[in-house]
């Protein structure tokens, strides 16, 4: 599943994380996440890729993974824990214990007499009503690296749900029962019985032009043949939010077909563990091993619009008019609110999958349509009933259907038909060509690397138009955002075409990982999602070998997850299954960590031993796991033969020893290099190494494969099995041409530190040659030089010197990594800057005009030119920025004359990669007359993405009337709603808005409150305060704040702004030293 790796790539505006969050976070708390009811918080966060023009080029992570799982926690980042009971439920009740008293001792219990659907709506009722009104105001937690400003916290009232369907549940409530401790309070089913196959019938009630509700009816039946293990009167599957309607055992079952003589085993009771999502059969009788049974079970349930989990329907535009499709979204247990089955990835068996819908939309699923009949529902009408062939062996999460009114196109490749499903106007349009195009080779090429034919007769894509996962690998039926497939007239100068390559090689990669070849559990899935992000680079790159596979790895893939990955707070890439407790924990593992980490450890695998070796390892291990499930250690065992059989490489231990150091194990570490004495030690990275480094003591070291180049020319591997060796051979001379660089191509996952000399001896070569270093090289020197002094493991003089060279660097990316560091944020926005900024402006601008002659002369004669160079689209923004930040007069007028013609000639699209900031120089520089000008374009586009876009551009206004009547417009009464994003926030950014928005809330802090939550105050806190540095001045925000908060929200705000003005403290020593060493070398 795309969650993180390429939707990041989609190069949106860095405004649409706020609404994708706020679109998440209102579902959460509108819709609860079946994966965990309590508390009710968001579970997860998937965000497309913003491309932030302050900073991070990547997606957020809202939700901290659970602390029992992670290593560790720094103080600012424990999760918020729930202050609400677990819930149970039992024989079709809700027990609940009762708020007056919750003991050890004992509990006294509140019982509800009604199914898992009701107790759905009550608890959603419940939490309307405020019982749970604290839980929704209370703080998300920031994880590392997450900017709380940009969070987009829900806007206006939480959305009017219409009542839920209320039924008389098919088991009745025995009074008086209790629930004892048993299996249902363990995550994992218990071993007795092993699913073979499903016989699945589902009947969404989806109509055209009925989908005005909230929710969609569906109905179902579902026959499992299951091989007991173990003998037991007691039968455990899941299920969440549906109701049965009836259960039967039949069996013991003869060998061959069912011939109707089969025995029946008594169910004397079926009710819900709801904790765990189990539904839980009594039975009159003793299943024996070895026996085979079927279950039958009917069910209803609901799908809901907009939550996209499990079962659900979507309603958009086509042809001009309003529509709806049925879809699903299994990964990672959601099944289970869609049908009664085993819902662990291991469990895997044959699906026959019967389809009814309405004979005006088609039906879609894993397999190939078998055939079609009709079927007369009890108001007479008739409904299409579609039956698909049988599956392979697969898990519960790859199950997959779709009900569409769409049209496709089609191709062939290698007697295999491919499909590709959308809108009818975007195929008419020829929107999803490019798509096709490339999805057939993207599969041949994969089957001759693995020498492992793609199993299914058929695929389909289809193209929803709003998914919050991005895509999904579902055997023969993938699924994707429509905006992460489609290619539109406008995305020609856009690394579009980048981003679907990346999505579908990503997807299609995971048809062998993944699908063939099943991790055990959900604690490996980075077995999946790691490979399948690493594959993405060497599809691209087979197609396209002029693509610069480092450094767009190191761009979308280890830049990154180093800049979030750190000892204290982050997570080991494996973990031990046993340690899970929650079905909610598993969602958390869909993160960087999973993709970027595990993509990276991954290619480091592949670096120190050879492309041959890899590939022949991973070839054995597919072939061997084939329509089964792995772990961890069987992918070392596989690499582990293919190393004994070859005497070229050696390893300084056992494949399993090397790579557990990196999986079981959070962090990275930091490699010190002394070029003097060839010295070399490993450490972990810390942030802010010296004032955190004694809150852990990090025993273990890493074993770190070494590649190297000295003066240019790559050098033997070396490995660092300790926490210290020397290397004679990485001593350098006294000559102005000996130098020494460490990880090669940057394979490895860690960061390189030196001594005074070494990066001396770097610097010096770079002023005298910098091409005699590698772009990805000098792309490595500055992040790591940077990201070490930021963390107090080198000067920050160390890395200022490196930027001498910088008037001869032509290579985009390497300027983007600068710039990211010395025109930050804060810099931008604050004024006391003063003193840096006349130095900072005549030290760049002497080096950035050459860079900048490039580039603006491509953008004024030939901007598609870019469309193929995706490193450039992507650090195009933060030039483009910053030089007219720095008051680059080419780059003002450049923007005023883009920004004019735009007005005079809307149709005349400002270049995309760079919109955002003429947008907001546009503003900036202008009058009332173009913002109102933004703001009647706003009013007159559908996208969420262009109207967030302009929603920030509006805020870039120095007049301060401007933005006061901006958050009048939007807090107290306006023309337009403003619902994209958090206006107060976007406002307060600014210098001249972060005065207009406290004025604003002396008089307005109520209406902000109720726009945009309690929560909101705390972030524009955050905000406002961001550059405070006095005891004073932390008293006067307390002061002003204190009365708009919450008790205890109120208890942590000094604490808040402590850590606020102990931070800018460290932060002002810092720029002291800056702007003194610029004073020296301007």
């Amino acid at each position: 599943m795309e969650r993180f790796s390429a939707s990041e790539r989609l190069k949106m505006e860095y405004a649409q994380v706020s609404l994708r969050q706020q679109r998440i976070f209102n579902q959460s708390l509108a819709f609860p996440s079946a994966s965990r009811l309590a508390p009710l918080v968001a579970s997860r966060c998937a965000v497309r890729r913003p491309s932030d023009s302050l900073g991070a080029q990547w997606a957020l992570h809202l939700s901290p993974f659970p602390q029992h799982l992670r290593p560790h926690w720094g103080a600012s980042n424990k999760p918020h824990e729930s202050k609400h009971p677990r819930r149970k439920c039992l024989s079709s009740r809700v027990v609940r214990p009762s708020p007056s008293r919750v003991d050890s001792a004992s509990l006294s219990y509140e019982v509800f007499p009604f199914g898992p659907k009701e107790a759905r709506a009550a608890l959603l009722a419940e939490e309307e009503e405020g019982r749970y009104g604290e839980e929704r105001r209370g703080p998300l937690t920031e994880p590392p690296g997450q900017d709380l400003s940009r969070r987009g916290l829900p806007a206006g009232p939480l959305p009017t749900r219409r009542p839920r369907p209320t039924r008389e549940p098919a088991a009745k409530a025995i009074p008086g029962k209790w629930l004892p401790p048993g299996p249902w309070d363990q995550l994992r089913l218990p071993p007795w019985l092993v699913p073979l196959h499903y016989e699945l019938e589902l009947w969404p009630r989806l109509r055209p032009d009925e989908f005005s509700s909230p929710t969609l009816s569906f109905t179902g039946r579902v026959n499992i043949t299951v091989r007991c293990a173990v003998a037991t009167e007691r039968l455990l599957l899941h299920s969440l939010f549906l109701d049965c309607e009836s259960a039967e055992v039949r069996g013991p079952l003869s060998a061959g077909p069912p011939d109707g003589t089969e025995g029946r085993v008594p169910v004397d009771d079926v009710w819900s563990a709801f904790d765990m999502q189990y539904m839980v059969l009594e039975l009159g009788g003793t299943l024996q091993p070895g026996s085979r049974y079927e279950l039958q079970l009917r069910f209803s349930g609901l799908a809901y619009q907009d939550l996209r989990e499990g079962l659900f329907f979507s309603v958009y535009t086509d042809q001009g008019e309003r529509r709806a499709l049925v879809a699903s979204q299994m990964e990672p247990t959601f099944a289970r609110s869609v049908f009664p089955c085993f819902d662990e990835p291991a469990l895997k068996a044959t699906f026959n999958i019967t389809i009814i819908h309405h004979p005006s939309y088609v039906a879609l699923s894993n397999m190939p349509k078998l055939g079609q009949s009709e079927k007369g529902d009890v108001n007479g009408s008739m409904w299409t009933v579609t039956t698909f062939s049988t599956t392979p062996h697969m898990p519960t999460y790859l199950v997959a259907l779709a009900i569409c009114d769409y049209d496709h196109i089609s191709r062939t490749e290698r007697g295999q038909e491919i499909r590709i499903w959308a809108r009818k106007d975007a195929i008419a349009n020829g929107n999803a060509d490019f798509a096709l195009n490339i999805t057939g080779p993207i599969f041949s090429f994969l089957e001759e690397l693995f020498n492992i034919s793609y199993p299914l007769p058929k695929t389909d894509i289809v193209a929803l138009p709003t998914f919050d996962n991005s895509a999904m690998e579902n055997w023969g039926l993938l699924i994707f955002d429509e905006s992460l497939l489609l290619m539109q007239p406008k995305d020609q100068v856009t690394d579009k075409k980048a981003v679907i390559s990346f999505i579908l090689s990503h997807e299609i990669g995971h048809q062998w990982f993944g699908n063939l070849v099943t991790m055990n559990w959900w604690n490996d899935v980075w077995l999946k999602e790691g490979f399948a992000s690493y594959f993405e680079y060497g599809v691209i790159n087979y197609f396209n070998p002029q693509f610069r596979t480092n450094e767009i790895f190191f761009s979308n893939i280890l830049h990154p997850v180093l800049s979030e990955d750190h000892a204290l707070v982050s997570r080991a890439v494996s973990l031990e299954a046993e340690n899970f407790t929650e079905t909610s924990e598993i969602n958390y593992l869909f993160d960087f960590f999973t993709y970027k980490k595990g993509a990276s450890l991954v290619r480091m695998l592949s670096s120190f031993l050879n492309e041959n070796l890899f590939i022949s390892a991973l070839k054995s291990y597919l072939k061997t796991f084939s329509y089964s499930n792995a772990e961890q250690d069987d992918l070392w065992r596989h690499f582990q033969m293919v190393i004994d059989h070859q005497s070229k490489i050696l390893l300084p231990a056992p494949v399993k020893s090397i790579m557990d150091s990196w999986t079981h194990h959070s962090g990275f570490p930091v490699i010190t290099l002394n070029v003097s004495t060839g010295a070399m030690k490993q450490e972990p990275f810390y942030l802010e190494k010296v004032k955190n480094q004694t809150l852990l003591t990090h025993n273990d070291t890493w074993i770190v494969p070494i590649l190297w180049i000295k003066n240019g020319i790559t050098q033997s591997p070396v490995w660092l099995d300790k926490s210290s060796k020397i290397f004679p051979e990485m001593q350098v001379s006294d000559s102005d041409h000996d130098w020494v660089i460490l990880n090669l191509n940057m394979t490895g996952y860690y960061r390189v530190n030196y001594d005074e000399l070494g990066w001396k001896k770097l610097t010096q070569q770079l002023d005298k040659d910098p091409k005699a270093i590698p772009v990805i090289h000098r792309l490595q020197l500055m992040d790591d030089a940077f990201s070490l002094s930021k963390n107090n493991y080198t000067e920050i003089e160390t890395a200022l010197d490196l930027t001498k060279y910088l008037a001869e660097e032509d290579e985009i990316i390497v300027w983007h990594v600068v710039l990211e560091n010395l025109v930050t944020k804060d810099l931008l926005f604050d004024v006391n800057n003063y003193d840096m900024y006349p130095l900072l402006k005549k030290y760049l601008l002497k080096r950035l005009i050459s860079i900048w002659n490039r580039y603006s002369t491509v953008i004024r004669e030939n901007v598609a030119a870019l469309q193929d160079d995706s490193l450039a689209l992507a650090a195009l923004e933060k030039l483009f920025e910053a030089a007219c930040w720095l008051g680059l007069e080419d780059c003002l007028q450049l923007s005023r004359e883009l920004f004019k013609n735009w007005m005079k000639h809307p149709e005349n699209e400002i270049p995309s990669p760079i919109k955002s900031v003429v947008l907001c120089n546009g503003v900036a520089f202008g009058t009332d007359e173009e913002w109102d000008f933004l703001l009647n374009m706003y009013a007159n586009k559908t996208k969420e993405e262009e109207r967030i876009q302009l929603a920030y551009a509006m805020s870039c206004s120095k007049d301060p009337w401007i933005l006061h009547r901006y958050l009048e417009y939007a807090i107290i009464a306006g023309p337009f709603t403003f619902n994209e994003t958090n206006i107060m926030e976007v406002v307060a950014e600014s210098e001249v808005g972060r005065y207009i928005a406290k004025d604003f809330l002396v008089n307005n802090w109520q209406a902000v409150s109720v726009r945009y939550g309690t929560q909101s105050l705390l972030t524009l806190m955050h905000v406002i305060g961001r550059t405070i540095s006095t005891d004073l001045q932390v008293t006067e925000l307390q002061q002003f704040f204190g009365n708009m908060l919450e008790e205890h929200q109120r208890l942590t705000l000094h604490a808040k702004l402590q850590t606020i003005k102990n931070k800018n403290l460290e932060n002002k020593e810092r720029k002291a030293r800056m702007t003194a060493w610029l004073r020296k070398n301007t």
